[in-house]
């Protein structure tokens, strides 16, 4: 199944082959131009987090030209990117800041003149602090929030943009944020998590209506995380166990916005989240997208637990079970991608699909002005063939953007793992093409 055998004219002729960034991870400047803090810039600030932060990141703010030349010097035909909220609407809400909105406005140019296909995300994560201290994705206004700064950006730059992501991967910046606690606001507990969880996947389907609003002839989708979860054995409690996570994990936001409600039925703990509907939500929830974006990095393996209570479910890591990982200890798992667009393809209303991110981290090393990541390429030949088959066998996936450009910010992890096709010497921010960046031009070569 994995021959390298492999080249782009395996694809069709309007696959779109990307590569995807986010704000915090790479931008830096947190404090100039007019920018106030996101919940990120606070969370990494703060003297108890211990990987770092992002105040610089891989300085894309101020080297967005040359490293916007190096997709188009890769062959790749799209740039994935999002907006920070905090450097439009420094508050949130009120006054714009005009510095932000032309730094967006200078990307956007770059890549067109480039020939490179913008794609935007609107909500990456950095939430804005100001927002937060009101209580953030906790709070119902949120809806008014998010909806002032999606209409305010799809307006904005509507003659430029026709590629929309909505949310990415609500399930990741909610749970992660507001139950597991790891990732910023840091908070935790169900209290969080379900108000959180129900007020993001309303704003899902909101900025779906906007930008249909503002720019009829938008393409708009959302971006989900996503993973194949198998059970430990074969025994029932397991298999229940896996089947709980997987409701959790890779169906618990899209299947509202396709008007299937939250899959209560296999979590019935979660049924409390009704608690927060208001009159009318099972319908605000549900927004036709043009595509769904899936996020995939790893497997997941489930057994049966008195603990967390609810899901009564947890993973075996993988470092418990003998098989390969990258440098975050996620099991290499090409395969599972598979899996995955089989599953989401099955959705009735699901009528394209895009990988918006897809990648592998290791510890590379610069040695002789060159890195040497041969692991990667064989990840890419191996992902690149289960795509190839997918499309073959009717899924209608549409486009591939690797994770990531650049080396950068990873979140809780600081700067270890490296997903980039470019290494980014971070004392100097100096840029060198790994192989696995040559070996994707050679793949794409035109």
């Amino acid at each position: 199944m994995y021959s390298s055998k492999i080249n782009s004219k395996d694809f069709p002729k309007n696959f779109i082959w990307g590569v995807a960034s986010s704000a915090y991870q790479t931008e830096g400047a947190w404090d100039s131009d007019g920018k106030e803090n996101s919940i990120w810039d606070t969370f990494t600030n703060d003297k108890k987090f211990p990987n770092g932060n992002g105040n610089t990141a891989t300085n894309f703010y101020h080297n967005y030209e040359d490293d916007i030349k190096k997709i188009k010097e890769l062959n790749l035909s799209a740039f994935r990117f999002s907006i920070s909220w905090s450097r439009i609407f420094p508050l949130g809400i009120g006054e714009p800041n005009q510095e932000g909105i032309d730094y967006y406005h200078a990307i956007i140019d770059c890549c067109i003149e480039n020939g490179i296909e913008p794609w935007v995300t609107l909500y990456h994560w950095d939430l804005p602090q100001a927002l937060e201290n009101l209580g953030g994705w906790t709070n119902r206004e949120i809806i008014d929030w998010f909806s002032y700064y999606a209409d305010f950006c799809t307006k904005e730059y509507s003659s430029k943009i026709k590629k929309w992501i909505v949310l990415n991967e609500p399930m990741s910046f909610i749970g992660l944020g507001y139950f597991m606690g790891i990732h910023a606001p840091g908070k935790k507990g169900l209290k969080n998590f379900l108000p959180a969880a129900h007020h993001a996947t309303l704003c899902q389907a909101e900025g779906g209506r906007i930008i249909r609003k503002n720019i009829p002839d938008a393409f708009i989708g959302t971006s989900f995380s996503c993973s194949v979860v198998t059970p430990k054995n074969l025994f029932r409690r397991h298999r229940k166990a896996a089947k709980r996570l997987d409701a959790l994990l890779n169906r618990f936001f899209i299947e509202p916005a396709l008007g299937l409600g939250y899959p209560t039925k296999d979590i019935p703990g979660l049924k409390r989240i009704e608690k927060y509907f208001q009159d009318g939500d099972e319908e605000f929830m549900k927004f036709d997208f043009d595509f769904i974006g899936i996020q995939y990095y790893f497997r997941i393996v489930a057994q049966y637990s008195f603990f967390p209570p609810l899901l009564f479910a947890n993973e075996i890591p993988a470092k418990k079970r003998n098989v390969k990982t990258n440098n975050m200890g996620m099991e290499i798992y090409p395969k599972g991608l598979y899996k995955m667009l089989k599953k989401f393809s099955k959705y009735k209303n699901v009528k394209h699909i895009y990988i918006t991110e897809s990648g592998v981290c290791f510890d590379d090393e610069l040695i002789n002005g060159e890195v040497e990541d041969k692991n990667r390429i064989k990840y890419f030949k191996k992902t690149f063939v289960i795509c190839s088959k997918a499309i073959k066998r009717g899924i209608k996936l549409k486009g591939y953007f690797v994770w990531t450009l650049v080396d950068n910010f990873e979140w809780a992890d600081g700067f270890k793992p490296r997903f980039g096709i470019v290494y980014n010497d971070f004392e100097t921010q100096k840029r060198t093409i790994k192989k696995s960046g040559y070996w994707l031009k050679s793949f794409l070569k035109k």
